[in-house]
């Protein structure tokens, strides 16, 4: 019997197996697709809240040994505006990097860690009980666990045998993406490209190397099968009702289709089965949100998770996921509402569009959309107190070093600059540092192991009552 088995070893399964075996949890990653998906033209910006939350478990560096760092202005609703000035962290940039190198990094980590990971098993029904939860796997085989997650995407086999609400609106305009060859001169094609982005910001075609390009290009219509994928007639169809050729287009390599849907799960949580990345909430791509919000969700949980196996989470800390989440999660799709308004060619959104490219030459508004868009304006509703509850903490200096280099363990870390706090009793937990020096503007805080800042003062009996709420009772 594992302790967690987790469905789908995309980014966000990966993330939350390695979580959890921070805090020796038995995992079990169960993926249904055989091998990794080898297209490399499938670029992603990991964002700052991501690349921080990589820097705390010291991956950070190999992410930026393998992919390109470019500026973070200019991604919401591709405003081209330069990026804003007082952005609060070390990592304020963009790291674009292929997908499926994050999903073999992702991946490596795992199984460094002990993760086990089975490919080839598809998760085709589930029953749970008081004690766990019985997986039923396409060839017959039943396996048991304490805890199942759905990481298994937009179509979540976890979600819909758990019969749990999907809320929200269908796909109304559906994209081709893909790789694949060209025969027209790059000068003809660049020009062209010009032109059409100029009204048309869904419209890409551009060099990748070796001779590939990569293909966006609006579909001609909504498919009601989206595991159907596209053909490369499809592509030249497409390419030439909107650019009048179709650019000698060949040998695909890889293609896809994705639509604008916008939905997010009831719940998070039903019992023992839980819900994280595109299993929980799908939305357009607009501002490239989406892989970075599933793997912070990954953070989120695999404490609590790991806690609630463990034996010494508060009798709500589990509960917690989807209060904290949801909400992060249903502003994800707000945003992007808007954005796909944004970039519509009707009058009226186009005049709004000219409205909020004026208004984000203030700072403060582009830094704010920014800070969104990056997920390091995220504060969480731990209750009454200081602007900093709730917040990330960026990477400061410490006696020790770097602050995001003590928290490579998974576990949670009281800053001290009063030298006169303690965390007897949840040592086995939490971490202490006193550092008179720290560059805080606070006496001492207590961060958790997924860097938010969940208390604030100077008094150890204020620090033992917030020691308890979030990681239990004391030990003897």
């Amino acid at each position: 019997m594992f302790d967690v088995i987790i469905a789908g070893c995309g980014p966000t399964g990966a993330m939350l197996a390695a979580e959890l075996r921070l805090h020796d949890v038995r995992v079990l990653v169960l993926e249904k697709e055989p091998e990794p998906v080898s297209s490399f033209v499938r670029v992603v910006s990991l964002h700052i809240r991501s690349l921080e939350l990589l820097a705390m478990r010291g991956l950070r560096e190999r992410f930026l040994e393998r992919g390109r760092q470019r500026p973070v202005g200019g991604i919401f609703a591709a405003i081209p505006k330069p990026a804003p000035e007082g952005l609060d962290s070390t990592d304020a940039y963009l790291l674009g990097i292929p997908q499926p190198v994050i999903d073999r990094l992702l991946e490596e980590h795992a199984v460094n860690l002990g993760a086990q990971i089975r490919r080839g098993c598809a998760v085709a029904g589930l029953e749970q009980d008081d004690e766990g939860v019985t997986v039923s796997l396409s060839d017959g085989e039943r396996l048991r666990a304490r805890y199942l997650v759905g990481c298994d995407g937009a179509r979540s086999t976890v979600r819909k045998r758990l019969g749990v609400g999907f809320p929200g609106e269908p796909s109304r305009n559906d994209t081709l993406m893909g790789e694949m060859e060209v025969r027209a001169p790059k000068e003809e094609i660049a020009a062209k490209v010009t032109e059409i982005q100029a009204t048309n910001k869904v419209f890409t075609l551009g060099p990748f190397g070796d001779g590939i390009y990569r293909v966006v290009v609006p579909a001609a219509d909504v498919r009601e099968d989206r595991t159907e994928p596209p053909t490369l007639e499809d592509f030249k169809q497409q390419l030439r009702a909107i650019a009048g050729t179709d650019f000698g287009v060949h040998s695909p390599r890889w293609l896809s289709r994705f639509g604008d849907a916008t939905r997010l799960v009831e719940r998070y949580r039903i019992g023992r089965v839980l819900l994280a990345g595109d299993a929980a909430h799908i939305h357009p791509p607009a501002g490239g949100q989406g892989l970075n919000l599933g793997v912070q969700d990954a953070f989120n949980l695999g404490w609590k998770l790991a806690a609630q196996i463990r034996g010494w989470a508060p009798e709500t800390l589990l509960d917690t996921y989807h209060t904290e989440r949801h909400p992060v999660a249903d502003d994800v799709l707000n945003n992007t509402r808007a954005q796909v308004a944004l970039s519509s060619t009707d009058p009226g959104p186009q005049a709004l569009r000219r409205l909020l490219t004026e208004l984000m030459d203030l700072n403060e508004v582009n830094r704010y959309l920014i800070e969104k868009i990056t997920a390091i304006g995220i504060r969480y509703d731990f209750g009454a107190g200081p602007d900093r509850l709730g917040r990330r903490l960026r990477d400061i200096d410490l006696k020790q070093g770097h602050l995001y280099d003590q928290l490579h363990r998974g576990r949670a870390l009281v800053l001290d600059r009063t030298e006169r706090l303690s965390v007897e009793g949840w040592s086995d937990r939490v971490d202490l540092i006193a550092d008179p020096a720290a560059a805080l503007d606070v006496p001492a805080l207590l961060l958790r192991p997924d860097g938010y800042v969940a208390w604030i003062g100077e008094q150890q009996k204020d620090l033992n009552d917030h020691l308890a709420r979030w990681f239990g009772k004391p030990a003897n």
